[in-house]
């Protein structure tokens, strides 16, 4: 689902006008991404937490050329954790009939 299948969605059941939603979703995403860039939490009860978090510093390896080792610096990131009810309904949703409907989206 991309924002603008979220804008129609809502303006059909709303009857409020396109761009009004799309104004609305964005400054609400706009204040979200905000509220993480300055290192603060935000919950969104039932749907989930958005917050920052850092990564240590570790060593990775470059495929083609295992035998040297690359320094990974620390740092920050964005976490998601999603909600007990976006949680529970994932888990009904079985691996095959997923990816049939990823298969199937890339059909059409």
């Amino acid at each position: 689902m991309t924002k603008r299948d979220l804008v129609v969605r809502i303006s059909n059941e709303t009857g409020v006008v396109q761009q009004q939603v799309l104004n609305v979703i964005q400054k609400t995403f706009d204040y979200i991404s905000d509220a993480v860039a300055k290192g603060e939490t935000v919950e969104l009860r039932n749907f989930g937490v958005f917050e920052v978090k850092v990564r240590r510093a570790r060593v990775g390896r470059n495929p083609n050329r295992p035998e040297k080792d690359v320094p990974i610096p620390e740092r920050t990131v964005v976490k998601f954790k999603p909600g007990k009810e976006m949680r529970e309904a994932v888990i009904k949703i079985s691996p095959t009939d997923l990816k049939n409907q990823r298969n199937g989206d890339a059909m059409e």
